[in-house]
C-alpha cells in the first residue's frame, strides 16, 4: 500500500509535465483569411449578411440569373421567322456567240403577324434578246415589277408554325424565371443549413472547452489538496480521467468547427468571382427563436400556390401544350395558299412614272395562283394532335398532385417547427434544473457529504444538456429555412 501511494504521489507531482507533453493541445491552423466584401467590421458574421453575399456573388446564383438571358435569345431566334427575306436568282447561257437566255429574278418577302400573310415585292428581268427564252417568261426591257400578298386561306390563317414558335418562346422566358427562383432557393437553403451547422459546431466547441477548463481547475485544486493530505488520492485519478476525456472531446469539437467553417467558406465569393474566406475573428450570430404563428403558415401556403417554382413550371408547361394543341388542330385543315400580285413595267429612273400607262399598276395587270395540299387520311396530324392532348391531361393531373404535395409538405414542416420550438423551451428549463442539481451536489461535496464521481456526473450531464440545447436551436433554424424552401421562397420574400 505504501508503494502504491508513493507511485500515485509521483504521478501527481509529474502531472504538469505530462499534461504539457502527452496531452498538449494540437496546434491551431493559422491562415490569412480574406474578409468577404461588404462584411461589417465586427466579430459577428450574421446570417442575413451571409445570404446577401450569396445572392450577389455566388456562381450558382449568377448562373441562375443567366437563364433569363438564354430564354431571351430563344425568343430572338423565334422572331427571326418574321425577318424580311431577299432572294435573288441570276441565270445566263451563251454558246457559239448565241445568247440562249438571260434571267434575273428578285423577290423581297416580308412576313406579317396578322393572318400569316406575306407581303411580296418582286423584280424580274428576262432579256428579250435570248433566242431560246420561253415566251411566257419575257419581260419588258426595263424589267417587270410586282407587288402582292401570299394569304393562307385554310391552314395557317389563325395560327402557324412561326406564330406558335414565338408564343412558345415567350413562355420559355417565364419557365426560365421559375428555374432561376428554384435554383436560387436551393442554394440559399443549402447555405442556411451550412451556416447553422457552423453555429452548432462553434457552440459545441465552446461548451466542451468550458467543461475541460472546469475539470482541469478541479483537478489542479484536488491535486494540491491530495498532496497536503486533505483529500483522497484516488479522487485525483478520477479527476484526471475526466480531464483526459473532456480534452479528447474538445479536440474533436475543434476539428468539427474548423471543418464547418470550411463548408461556410465554399459559399463565399467576391464581386470579382474569386473565392474568399471568413475572417479569423468571425463568429456566428445568436439565433432568433421566435415561435411560428398561424398567420405565417397561411401566408406561406398562399405564396406557394401563387409562386412556387414547381407549380409555375407545370402551369407554363400546360400553356405550352395548349398552344401546341391549337396549332395541331390547325394542321388538320386543308393547306390552301392564295398568291396575288399587281404587275407593272419597271419605271425608268430618267423618266417620270406614268400611273395612267397601259403597263403601270392597273387591275388588269396581275398574276394570281393557288396551291392546295390536303392529306386524305390525316393520320400523322390526328396522331400528333391526340398525343399533345394526352400530354396536356397528364400535366394538369401532375399539377393537381404537386399542389397537394406542396401544401402537405409546408404543413408538415410547420408542425415540425412548432415541435422544435416547444423542445427548445423545455430544454432550457431542463438545463436550469440541472444547474440547480449541480450546485447542490457541489455544496454537498464541499461539506463532505458527496463524492467527486457524482459531481463529475452532474457536470457532464449539464454539458450534454447544454450541447443538446444548442443542437435543438440549430435544428430549429434549419427547420425555419426548410419551411420557406418547401414553400418555394426564402425568408423576407413574402409579399
Amino acid at each position: 500500500m505504501k508503494r502504491l501511494i508513493f507511485v500515485i504521489v509521483c504521478l501527481l507531482a509529474g502531472w504538469p509535465t505530462l499534461a504539457g507533453s502527452a496531452f498538449q493541445e494540437p496546434a491551431r491552423l493559422e491562415t490569412a483569411p480574406v474578409a468577404p466584401a461588404g462584411q461589417p467590421d465586427t466579430a459577428v458574421f450574421s446570417a442575413s449578411v451571409f445570404y446577401e453575399l450569396i445572392r450577389q456573388n455566388h456562381p450558382i446564383v449568377r448562373q441562375a440569373n443567366l437563364f433569363g438571358e438564354e430564354a431571351r435569345q430563344v425568343l430572338v431566334q423565334a422572331r427571326g421567322a418574321f425577318d424580311p427575306k431577299l432572294v435573288t436568282y441570276y441565270d445566263r447561257k451563251e454558246f457559239g456567240q448565241v445568247l440562249y437566255y438571260d434571267h434575273w429574278q428578285n423577290k423581297l418577302a416580308v412576313p406579317l403577324w396578322l393572318g400569316g400573310i406575306d407581303l411580296n415585292v418582286s423584280y424580274d428581268r428576262n432579256s428579250v434578246r435570248g433566242r431560246y427564252i420561253n415566251p411566257e417568261e419575257r419581260t419588258p426591257e426595263s424589267g417587270l415589277t410586282g407587288v402582292g400578298l401570299t394569304v393562307p386561306v385554310g391552314q395557317g390563317l389563325l395560327i402557324d408554325a412561326r406564330r406558335n414558335a414565338v408564343r412558345q418562346a415567350r413562355l420559355v422566358q417565364d419557365l426560365a424565371e421559375a428555374d432561376r427562383i428554384k435554383l436560387v432557393n436551393k442554394t440559399l437553403f443549402d447555405a442556411a443549413k451550412t451556416y447553422w451547422e457552423w453555429f452548432y459546431a462553434h457552440r459545441q466547441r465552446r461548451l466542451l472547452t468550458e467543461g475541460y477548463d472546469l475539470a482541469d481547475r478541479r483537478f489542479q485544486a484536488l491535486r494540491q489538496r491530495a498532496l497536503l493530505g486533505d483529500a483522497a488520492i484516488i479522487d485525483t485519478t478520477e479527476a484526471l480521467i475526466t480531464v483526459q476525456d473532456r480534452l479528447v472531446q474538445r479536440q474533436q469539437a475543434e476539428v468539427e468547427e474548423l471543418n464547418a467553417r470550411l463548408r461556410v467558406n465554399t459559399f463565399l465569393w467576391n464581386a470579382a468571382n474569386q473565392p474568399v474566406e471568413l475572417p479569423a475573428q468571425a463568429l456566428p450570430q445568436e439565433p432568433y427563436l421566435t415561435p411560428p404563428s398561424d398567420t405565417l403558415v397561411q401566408a406561406l401556403l398562399d405564396q406557394a400556390i401563387r409562386q412556387h417554382p414547381d407549380l409555375l413550371k407545370l402551369a407554363i408547361k400546360t400553356q405550352q401544350l395548349t398552344l401546341e394543341e391549337r396549332f395541331r388542330r390547325a394542321l388538320i385543315q386543308p393547306q390552301i395558299t392564295l398568291n396575288a400580285s399587281l404587275l407593272s413595267e419597271t419605271p425608268n429612273p430618267d423618266i417620270r412614272y406614268n400611273w395612267s400607262s397601259y403597263y403601270s399598276f392597273r387591275p388588269q395587270n396581275y398574276k394570281v395562283s393557288m396551291d392546295m395540299v390536303f392529306p386524305l387520311f390525316l393520320r400523322k396530324e390526328r396522331g400528333k394532335l391526340r398525343e399533345v392532348q394526352v400530354k396536356n391531361q397528364q400535366t394538369k393531373l401532375e399539377q393537381q398532385q404537386t399542389g397537394r404535395d406542396i401544401t402537405n409538405t409546408v404543413q408538415s414542416a410547420y408542425n415540425q417547427l412548432q415541435t422544435l420550438a416547444r423542445q427548445v423551451a423545455t430544454q432550457l428549463q431542463t438545463i436550469q434544473n440541472q444547474q440547480l442539481l449541480l450546485q447542490a451536489e457541489q455544496q454537498k461535496f464541499e461539506l463532505g457529504e458527496s463524492s467527486l464521481f457524482l459531481v463529475n456526473a452532474r457536470e457532464s450531464k449539464l454539458i450534454d444538456l447544454r450541447v443538446k440545447g444548442e443542437e435543438l436551436k440549430t435544428k430549429y433554424q434549419k427547420a425555419v429555412a426548410e419551411l420557406y424552401f418547401v414553400a418555394g421562397t426564402t425568408p423576407g420574400s413574402l409579399n
